[in-house]
Parts: structure tokens; C-alpha cells; sequence
């Protein structure tokens, strides 16, 4: 198993490589990559020195698997430069999401559509993999209809020109900005571009990435996203109205039986998902599981993951993980 990282002296590239270590993740040679300025440079990985390399000096070396967390345009422009040597492709940016001939996976929801043939796989945006990971087993059994979501997303989404404003900020230093406005003490409604049709394209990515991985286009999704001054971890408030009535009881035994999920839901002890527990886990975590009392079929859940983890390096490497196991490279 040869595997290519490519953006690994990034934030999500250096998770995961932190997830394939803990996962045990078989490897029989590594290559790691990253842009011009870091080529040369030596990384640590499984207590080993690496030399960073090329992205052409890794397509030249054929990898069985490359992990792609370096932005959508390196994306556009070389994953396809490695799918023409045999290497099997997981894309953690926007560039091949909505592409009609790339599969868009979380694995606990949709990896049996994988097959030999799939090059380039996308992984799904964060905010979406956390919420998709939670409504899939319930639209399997009562039909979602409408989806209201607002995010509360960590600076960490954003990178680590984000990180270092926060830390400048708390710190009283001024420094390069990240955001168009302080974000300590704030609460940003503006996450990613802005769409001609008002929306982010954070916005916009939950609605048509949610349809796209649960192969549904009638599910109505309006979303809003906003950055808050968390450093790790993304939380959503989501309300979903049903076809089919539901029993609150039956609603959270279903998602404490789905793998990757938690159930934190006991309100005597106070006892709710939050980012700050979330971080460094894998899991997402569900909670404040309640009917809207304003609406037929209705249900609230309060969403909670880590946006490196889960959100993006370690469903990465779940899909990698399963297309080793199924033999598909």
C-alpha cells in the first residue's frame, strides 16, 4: 500500500496523519506532499523522518491511494494527473463534490456505491458530513421532507490564518486578518463566498451535498452558517419536518444504534453535545433530540463534531480504509 498525503504540513493534513497512526492504517510506503515552498523539508510520521516531495515527483511514484487536503484548485488540476497512473483518489475540497460522474461519500451511509472504476471519490463538506451522518438513519424510516439548519462553525474550519487572529485578538496584537471582522467576542453570519442568490456557498454546500448523499433531490434544505471563536469543533442547531410521524423515544434509539453516532441527551444532569468535548473525537455527537411542537412531523437535534476529524481527515481515511478492505485498489 503506497499512500500519497497531499497538503500535509496543512491542518487537516496533519490530522491525518495523527488518524492514520492511531488507526493503525497499513502502509508499505509513504509519500508525503505538500507545495513548492515545503518541498525538501522532513515530517515525523509512524516515528519515522519523511522527505516532503513534488506533487509531479509523487505522481511519478504511482500510489496506491492519494489523500487530497490542499485546496480545490490543486484538486482540479492534479487529481486527475494521478487517476491516469492507477491511483485511486480522496478529495477533501469542493472541486469534484457536485460532479456527476464523482461519488460523494460518507461511509456509514453510501461507501457500497463505490467501485474499482471511482478514481477521484469526494469527501463530503464538514458541516454536511456531521448533519447527513445524523438524519440518514431517519430518513431511511419516517422520510425527511423540509431541513432547517444554522451552523456554529469553528475558526479551525478556515485555516490557521483563522486560528492565529483569534489567538492575536485574545492577545490584544494586531495582526493579519482572516474575516472581514473581529471574530473573538463574535459571532460571524458569513462563512465562505457569498452566492448571487444571498446564500453562502457554505450555505448552499449543505443543501446540495445533503441531497446528493442521501440520492434525494425532493428534501427541501434552507441553511444559515455562521463562524463563532471555537477553536475545533462545528455545532448545528437542525430542525426536520417528516412525511411520517415519528416516536421520540424510537428517534433516539435508532441514532444511539448508528455506528459513529453518540447520544448525548440527558437533561437532569445537564448533559448535551458541545465542541469542546468534541474535539478529538471521531464521533458525532446528537442531542437536545425534541419535537417541534410548531409543526406536524417535526423534530430539533443539536448536531456536534470535530471538524478536522470526522468532518474531514478521518472519513478520508474511512473511505480509503474501505476501499482496502473491499480490494477496490
Amino acid at each position: 500500500m503506497k499512500l500519497a498525503v497531499i497538503g500535509v504540513t496543512g491542518m487537516v493534513g496533519e490530522v491525518m496523519l495523527k488518524v492514520l497512526e492511531e488507526r493503525n492504517f497499513k502502509i508499505t510506503a509513504f509519500i508525503p506532499v505538500a507545495s513548492e515552498r515545503s518541498v525538501g523539508k522532513k515530517i515525523t510520521f509512524k516515528n519515522k523522518e519523511f522527505t516532503i516531495v513534488s506533487l509531479a515527483n509523487a505522481v511519478a511514484m504511482k500510489p496506491d491511494i492519494a489523500l487530497f487536503s490542499a485546496g480545490g484548485d490543486t484538486s482540479l488540476e492534479w487529481a486527475p494527473k494521478f487517476a491516469e497512473v492507477g491511483t485511486t483518489v480522496i478529495d477533501n475540497s469542493s472541486a469534484w463534490r457536485m460532479d456527476l460522474s464523482k461519488k460523494l461519500i460518507v461511509p456509514e451511509i453510501n461507501a457500497s456505491e463505490l467501485s474499482k472504476e471511482d478514481k477521484i471519490i469526494a469527501n463530503p463538506n464538514c458541516s454536511t458530513i456531521q448533519m447527513v451522518m445524523a438524519l440518514a438513519p431517519l430518513h431511511k424510516k419516517y422520510k425527511i421532507k423540509r431541513i432547517v439548519v444554522s451552523t456554529y462553525q469553528s475558526i479551525s474550519g478556515t485555516g490557521v490564518k483563522a486560528v492565529q487572529q483569534l489567538e492575536n485578538e485574545m492577545a490584544g496584537i494586531k495582526g493579519e486578518m482572516a474575516y472581514h471582522y473581529p471574530i473573538h467576542k463574535n459571532a460571524i453570519p458569513h462563512c465562505d463566498v457569498f452566492e448571487t442568490n444571498g446564500y453562502t456557498k457554505e450555505e448552499m454546500k449543505l443543501v446540495r451535498e445533503t441531497q446528493k448523499i442521501l440520492n434525494d433531490k425532493t428534501i427541501a434544505v434552507t441553511a444559515t452558517a455562521v463562524r463563532i471563536p471555537t477553536a475545533g469543533g462545528h455545532s448545528e442547531a437542525v430542525n426536520v419536518e417528516f412525511e411520517n410521524d415519528f416516536d421520540i423515544a424510537e428517534v433516539r434509539a435508532l441514532l444511539s444504534q448508528t455506528e459513529g453516532i453518540t447520544v448525548q441527551d440527558n437533561l437532569d444532569v445537564n448533559i448535551y453535545p458541545m465542541p469542546l468535548y468534541a474535539n478529538g473525537k471521531d464521533d458525532v455527537f446528537v442531542g437536545r433530540i425534541r419535537r417541534d411542537g410548531s409543526q406536524p412531523n417535526s423534530l430539533n437535534l443539536w448536531i456536534v463534531s470535530d471538524n478536522l476529524r470526522k468532518g474531514a481527515a478521518t472519513n478520508t481515511i474511512q473511505i480509503a480504509e474501505y476501499l482496502v478492505k473491499k480490494n477496490l485498489v
